[in-house]
């Protein structure tokens, strides 16, 4: 079948990988002053998924985690909360604890995270267990042994079939879906912009880097070409897709980056929760840190 195909070349675009890498670190993000940062770390905050996603993880360690998102800085009152914490899908119920009360949601990975190598009756039945057990977001990876062989069709495929369960999430609300692209795996940008587009056309909520397991992970260039995809069918549609970036953003300086580059490409309407987020384990630490320093 062609149907994606002949999706794809209705969004058809050269990609200069030189003017990308170019033009993606070009963003102007030094020049901000001190009033301007903090405006920004607090929105940064705000679009956090808090994640962890180690083998040593315990409930615990899920538990504190979600207190943490939900009063990153209890000595300030109006602080933001963060976005969700997103986890595997054995600590969904203690994530759940952690965040009692409060509107930080619960995401959990899905179909076999990371490497999404599980028969699609497995992957599916991960989704509904997640469901089950009061996941409001699900992190899905695609297949991308499938998708480097061509088959664009499969990887259509077997999104639609997450985002259908997502939908019918009955009788709670329908679950957010954000589609793993691992980019660090995709091979060259022009594939970014394909995975980007197939995940989007499948009815991805959000389009998301990386699983944050492999290197390279998140890159601006990375995020510029999905950013462009995601302006090109706002475009063409009027529709709003999510992006977030995952994996390897750390430091209040980078994270800034990735806002500048959103903000330039998709303007202030991307630069909330519902639309942006951020996946990290220890840049909430150092975005409050900076915070705090300027704050002196």
């Amino acid at each position: 079948m062609s149907r994606i195909k002949d999706f794809l070349n209705s969004y058809q675009t050269k990609i200069d990988e030189k003017h990308i890498n170019e033009k993606s670190t070009s963003i102007p993000a030094k020049s901000l002053i001190d009033t301007e940062k903090i405006g920004i770390i607090k929105i940064l905050v705000s679009l956090l998924d808090l994640t962890t996603l180690e083998g040593s993880d315990t409930k615990e360690k899920v538990i504190l985690m979600g207190q943490k998102a939900v009063n990153p800085l209890a000595e300030e009152a109006g602080f933001p909360h963060c976005a969700a914490v997103c986890v595997y899908p054995n600590l969904i119920k203690f994530a759940k604890k952690g965040v009692k009360g409060s509107d930080v949601k619960v995401a959990s990975v899905a179909t076999g995270f990371p490497s999404g190598q599980f028969p699609l009756k497995l992957k599916l039945a991960d989704v509904k267990y997640c469901l089950q057990e009061g996941a409001k977001e699900i992190d899905m990876v695609i297949s991308r042994g499938e998708f480097l062989m061509g088959n664009y069709n499969y990887v259509y495929d077997e999104i639609k079939k997450v985002k259908k369960i997502c939908i019918s999430n009955k009788p709670k609300k329908p679950a957010r879906l954000k589609v793993i692209l691992e980019t660090g795996e995709l091979g060259s940008l022009e594939n970014v912009r394909k995975a980007s587009l197939i995940a989007i056309a499948a009815g991805a909520d959000f389009i998301k880097t990386s699983t944050g397991k492999i290197k390279p992970a998140a890159t601006l260039p990375v995020m510029y070409v999905m950013c462009n995809a995601i302006k090109d069918y706002y475009t063409m549609t009027g529709i709003k897709i999510g992006i977030k970036a995952a994996g390897g953003i750390r430091t209040t300086n980078e994270a800034i980056e990735y806002f500048m580059l959103v903000k330039e490409i998709l303007g202030n309407e991307w630069l909330n929760p519902d639309l942006f987020r951020i996946g990290a384990s220890s840049l909430l630490n150092d975005l409050l840190s900076a915070y705090k320093k300027i704050k002196k």
